[in-house]
């Protein structure tokens, strides 16, 4: 029989008199995957942060292993056995992996000092547990991305989990990193401890999840095993019927492919990121395609300033246009939506209104001040344009959910003077709906004029992106590809795999 370990009955929460969770029942048992499935603010990280003691409840129970429990804390939860792997991890890259893997959570001797021989000892007994070959001694910030993300499961284990909460946990990893992070999901399975799985990625949840609940508007609308799944079955559930139909391409609206709006001849970046030539027409979007470390986003980077490059040429709406820095590359007309939203593209502790206006700051002032009236004018206008869900201009950017920050990223760009929107990762960690929206922001852009550059693991999303599609390959363009010449996500999987 089955073991439940958690049991989560009639859960309401309300922020600002804002209901966002219904009457939520949610298991977990012990040796099994429990997807959670739903839309940008659909209620699953606010249940989750009741689940793991961050936020309390206003009405319902939960009950551990039999016994009703009411956490007070994060640290309270993780002391009944309860961890989280957040989407954006919580790693500090200059401490080696054991100080990583105990932090907050050290091991003592006499009540005060650091046991640094037992951690060590321990940290090698967990990385041994899920076969995973790191050295404990090692500093974080010499790991790839995949490894800081074992790191961060051992980290949770390292309290006797009972329960794992992932969230997103493949939004960076590469598709071998992904097999292997499956790969511990299974071991860790067979040592029954009860995995809930976040995830955006549908064909990840059909291959990893044993059950699935789906939230819309903070209600379960589907609890489905996995006899039962299908994608297109918890697509149309996540959005309902009226808006389950999945994105295609659509060819651009009154493109000028003979007014080139950005050209690039052979650019070098970062040494080994050679001969980067190729053109960008006004109403288009180009995407860039390649395996992880073929030198997508360092081009981007260079493009927008943050990379110095050694050689090439930069031509905007005819012009040469040098970028030896952001602002240089931001008076050129770019924009920068970052793979990392949370380091790069926001500042956590500002409000929604400070962080969508803040590249257009001297357009708010009024004589030596800002203009508040005129900065909530455009805060709300952004914010109605791609449907934010905040609580207000001023509640803080940290706040919101990840789509709905990933909103603001864009948004905030398009108030400026930008002719050239730079993409990189822009839906990872985003849902479906989320995504269409993101998407047909990017096309009546272009449609306006401009150009994109849209760079994506994702080959079904470039796909319905892209009217041409260049092929990285070790810091090189080995191919261009128009749409017409995708017949399938086959053809554009081979093209990458060269």
């Amino acid at each position: 029989m089955e073991k439940c370990i958690m049991k989560l009955e009639n859960i309401t929460k309300s922020f600002f008199g804002n209901q966002v969770l219904k009457n939520v029942d949610f298991d977990v048992y012990a040796g099994k995957v429990h997807a959670l499935v739903g839309g940008n603010g659909a209620g699953k990280s606010t249940l989750m942060k009741i689940l793991t003691g961050v936020y309390a409840r206003d009405s319902g129970s939960m009950t551990f292993c039999g016994e009703e429990v009411d956490f007070k804390s994060y640290k309270d939860a993780f002391g009944h056995g309860i961890a989280m792997i957040f989407q954006e991890m919580s790693s500090v890259l200059t401490l080696s992996v054991t100080e990583n893997i105990f932090l907050n959570n050290e091991i003592l001797k006499h009540k005060c000092i650091l046991n640094k021989e037992q951690m060590r000892k321990r940290a090698l007994e967990l990385l041994a547990l899920l076969g995973v070959d790191i050295d404990p001694d090692v500093t974080l910030g010499k790991l790839t991305v995949g490894e800081r993300q074992m790191v961060e499961i051992v980290k949770a284990l390292s309290g006797d989990a009972r329960i794992l909460v992932m969230d997103e946990p493949t939004a960076s990893l590469s598709t071998k990193e992904v097999e292997n992070l499956f790969g511990i999901i299974e071991n860790l399975k067979q040592q029954g401890i009860g995995i809930i799985y976040i995830s955006h990625r549908m064909n990840e949840i059909m291959s990893i999840a044993d059950s699935v609940t789906i939230l819309r508007d903070g209600q379960i609308v589907a609890e489905l095993n996995s006899g039962e799944l299908s994608i297109e079955k918890m697509i149309t559930h996540m959005m309902g019927e009226e808006n389950s139909t999945s994105f295609e391409w659509h060819p651009p609206k009154n493109a000028a492919f003979d007014e080139t709006i950005l050209e690039v001849d052979g650019l070098q970046v970062d040494g080994w990121i050679k001969d980067i030539s190729f053109q960008l027409h006004k109403g288009e979007v180009i995407g860039f395609a390649g395996l992880l470390s073929s030198g997508r986003t360092e081009i981007l980077e260079a493009l927008f300033g943050i990379r110095r490059t050694q050689e090439g040429k930069i031509t905007v709406l005819g012009e040469e246009r040098p970028v030896k820095s952001v602002k240089d590359a931001i008076r050129a007309g770019f924009g920068l939506v970052p793979e990392d939203r949370r380091t790069k593209g926001l500042v956590l502790m500002h409000s929604v209104k400070d962080n969508l206006t803040l590249p257009v700051l001297e357009k708010m002032k009024k004589g030596p001040f800002l203009d508040q009236k005129k900065m909530e004018q455009a805060t709300r206008y952004s914010i109605d344009e791609l449907a934010v869900k905040a609580d207000s201009i001023d509640q803080m950017i940290r706040l919101l959910s990840g789509g709905n920050q990933q909103k603001i990223v864009v948004s905030k760009w398009l108030r400026s003077d930008m002719k050239i929107m730079l993409l990189d990762e822009p839906t990872a960690g985003v849902d479906i709906s989320s995504k269409k929206e993101l998407i047909a922001t990017i096309r009546k852009f272009t449609n306006e004029g401009n150009g994109a550059i849209f760079v994506s693991s994702e080959l079904q999303e470039l796909m319905a992106v892209c009217d041409r599609i260049y092929i990285l390959k070790k810091g090189r363009i080995i191919n261009e590809l128009r749409h017409e010449e995708i017949e399938s996500e086959e053809v554009l999987q081979n093209a990458v795999q060269q």
